[in-house]
């Protein structure tokens, strides 16, 4: 893994048996960054393909010292693809996209022209004149990008498009994880990242068969409730349990001296009689105020243990609570002779 960019220009490939959309994407890539005038390299990452990705990847490399092959050991998912990638890339800026064709070579130089014309950290590519199934994957897709927008207020269009630009310093804070890759966006936002995104040419696959269906909308859903209370209570738990913790005990114990009370008033307005009458151990109110406090109680007992593994995170592996994007000092005259 590199720590340090040693070379301008670093492309991400997550492979999953893609074997016959490989070349053509190679040849085009070729086309797209020999006129840039860069040092790259394309880092293809092979998640235990079965169609034989593998070895188009290997003769790929063996023709082209600008490829490097990644290969797993079995099937990990997409995540880990862009988690390898991004660890093993040596740019300055590190380009992700997708291995099946719909995302344009020749749109990376646009990503890179914007990314100096703003000093952006990430750009991102918003895909124009999608040509998916409208039911199945456009309008899914256009639910989740608002949804996912209003919940984590990082005002992008296109968040299922992998055809992104990051500066290296930021693509080394990344940590993905399950599925997260779809969310690397909200992960950047987290750390301050600066983001565009520009219009890209969305392209109908050549070979093969999506792999994304509606299936993966309940899996979306419960990721970006793990982004929203990262990015928003990561380092201060009893913040968001404890909440849950008063509005729950809170309502029990006022349930419960609602009861009470009743029960006094009871027997002071209508006698002793009365009071025996009203029997406070029966009610299901009684039941629900209990229920209500000891769920208080418990969401106090989550807080304070996530506080403890938060703190415990930070302090056992040296983690800092900022990310710091760059440092500007003014250079001694004797530090820029000689």
């Amino acid at each position: 893994m590199t720590a340090h960019p040693t070379i301008d220009l670093s492309i991400v490939l997550p492979v999953y048996n893609e074997g016959r959309n490989l070349a053509p994407l190679h040849h085009e890539l070729t086309d797209a960054l020999g006129p840039l005038g860069c040092a790259y390299e394309i880092i293809a990452v092979d998640d235990g393909s079965s169609d034989g990705s593998l070895d188009v990847l290997k003769s790929l490399a063996e023709g082209d010292p600008h490829v490097r092959v990644i290969e797993f050991r079995r099937n990990f998912g997409q995540s880990a693809c862009m988690q390898a990638g991004l660890d093993h890339a040596r740019g300055a800026v590190v380009v992700t996209m997708d291995s099946d064709g719909q995302n344009d070579p020749a749109d990376i130089p646009a990503l890179l022209v914007e990314m100096e014309r703003g000093d952006f950290d990430l750009v991102g590519g918003w895909r124009q004149d999608r040509k998916e199934p409208f039911l199945t994957r456009r309008l899914p897709s256009m639910i989740a990008n608002a949804l996912i927008g209003r919940t984590s207020r990082v005002p992008l269009h296109d968040r299922g498009c992998s055809l992104r630009a990051y500066r290296s310093e930021l693509a080394k804070q990344i940590r993905l994880y399950g599925e997260m890759h779809r969310f690397i966006p909200e992960l950047a936002s987290q750390v301050g990242a600066r983001m565009s995104e520009v219009p890209v040419n969305d392209r109908a696959r050549r070979f093969g068969r999506s792999k994304y269906g509606l299936s993966r909308v309940p899996r979306v859903l419960l990721d970006l409730l793990t982004v929203v209370f990262l990015g928003g209570y990561r380092t201060r738990p009893m913040q968001f349990f404890g909440l849950f913790g008063i509005a729950s005990g809170g309502m029990g114990i006022l349930i419960g001296l609602y009861l009470v009370v009743a029960k006094v008033v009871t027997g002071i307005w209508k006698g002793a009689e009365a009071f025996r009458a009203y029997r406070v151990g029966t009610s299901p109110w009684l039941m629900l105020s209990v229920l209500l406090t000891v769920l208080g109680v418990q969401f106090f007992m989550m807080g304070l243990l996530g506080e403890l593994v938060t703190r415990t995170y930070h302090e056992a592996q040296g983690k800092r609570i900022y990310a710091v994007r760059r440092i500007v000092e003014h250079r001694k005259a004797d530090e820029t002779d000689g």
